[in-house]
């Protein structure tokens, strides 16, 4: 898979526009579901892409550091060797001091050498950087958008199932009518009062047969005083 192909299917995923497929979808739950495992497959096979043109890049900064610090290296030999050719020179050793010339001349081309190598990676590092960036920006914006459809998905299933209770509670409603005596809860109202009036009936039946107890108990009482007083006025005569 080639850095270019990662970064279009990237960038095409993290434009998705879920509202639009929504819209398209016969089944949003399912397509929904199909989504979010797409997603995380994508997103699993894109990283683990991205980390390798990563590890690329910093192959290539390494490589690029270590020429940076290869022609520093050599021009400091070049330089030693400059300064040993001078001092032999002086001395009056010229054979030598040609030769440590020399010397220095082969750490001038190394270093030259090394200087050109630096330069060309230069801007491939640079585009493979921008490559790196670019990527990593468009994981990122995948990982938002597998968020966003989680949470589309637990808000379409929490409105399902809030619907579906909604229209069964309706549906329940629609078979009962308070209003028509026919109905079964109005026939359950008469049995109902029925029963309370038989109740009620049962209550003064009883409150009636207490009274008249009642009433015989005082006709007793005073038939007693009569008695009473008739055995008082015969004891006085």
């Amino acid at each position: 898979m080639t850095k270019q192909t990662i970064l279009g299917r990237v960038t095409q995923l993290a434009k998705a526009n879920i509202n639009a497929l929504l819209d398209q979808a016969e089944d949003p739950q399912k397509m929904l579901d199909q989504l979010i495992r797409d997603y995380t497959a994508n997103i699993s096979e894109a990283e683990q892409a991205v980390a390798a043109t990563i590890g690329n890049l910093r192959l290539m900064e390494q490589d690029h550091r270590e020429d940076v610090d290869a022609a520093e290296e050599w021009g400091d030999k070049a330089l030693a060797a400059s300064r040993k050719a001078d001092e032999l020179r002086a001395a009056g050793s010229a054979a030598e001091a040609d030769t440590f010339d020399n010397l220095a001349k082969v750490a001038l081309g190394r270093q030259l050498q090394s200087e050109k190598e630096a330069k060309t990676a230069e801007p491939t590092i640079a585009a493979q950087t921008e490559v790196v960036d670019k990527l990593k920006s468009g994981l990122d914006q995948m990982k938002s958008k597998l968020t966003e459809l989680k949470s589309k998905r637990d808000e379409l299933v929490a409105r399902a199932k809030s619907a579906q209770a909604q229209n069964q509670m309706m549906d329940s409603v629609k078979n009962i009518n308070v209003l028509d005596p026919t109905s079964e809860l109005s026939r359950f109202e008469d049995k109902v009062r029925r029963e309370e009036a038989k109740a009620m009936g049962k209550q003064e039946l009883a409150a009636s047969s207490l009274d008249a107890q009642f009433e015989r108990l005082d006709s007793l009482g005073d038939s007693a005083e009569v008695e009473a007083r008739l055995a008082a006025l015969k004891t006085a005569s």
